[in-house]
């Protein structure tokens, strides 16, 4: 051989962990309780409060679109805004800079408290 360095394998010490611990079997979901049991009725009440959060979630998706899509329709329809400057700025790159991004975080903020109020409501979030 002509001294070639052998190539070595670097791993972390947490993937060495891993690795050494071969293959475990897989955590099973706990059963579905019985009918008239108590769990019954909590398991009912989460998969209430799933459908609500899941139903702002819908909504704030599509207040999401609308706002990116809205905002890009817009720009496409009325080139005009590339032409005009304000301080030197596109008109354009400040609807995008200066309108989106708070109206992201205004998006987000009503998600986080539409979710909480949800939980709530059902007795089972913060607060």
């Amino acid at each position: 051989m002509t001294g070639i360095p052998r190539r070595v394998r670097v791993t972390s010490p947490q993937t060495r962990i891993a690795l050494s611990r071969g293959h475990r079997p897989v955590r099973h979901l706990l059963p579905l309780p019985g009918p008239g049991a108590e769990d019954e009725r909590e398991l009912a009440a989460a998969r209430e409060l799933f459908i609500a959060q899941r139903r702002h979630a819908v909504r704030t998706l599509a207040l999401l679109g609308a706002l990116l899509f809205g905002l890009s329709g817009l720009l496409g329809a009325l080139p005009v805004l590339g032409r005009i400057t304000v301080a030197g700025v596109p008109a354009s790159w400040l609807l995008l800079m200066a309108a989106s991004y708070p109206m992201l975080l205004l998006i987000a903020v009503g998600h986080v408290r539409a979710a909480e109020r949800v939980e709530r409501a059902s007795g089972r979030g913060p607060g």
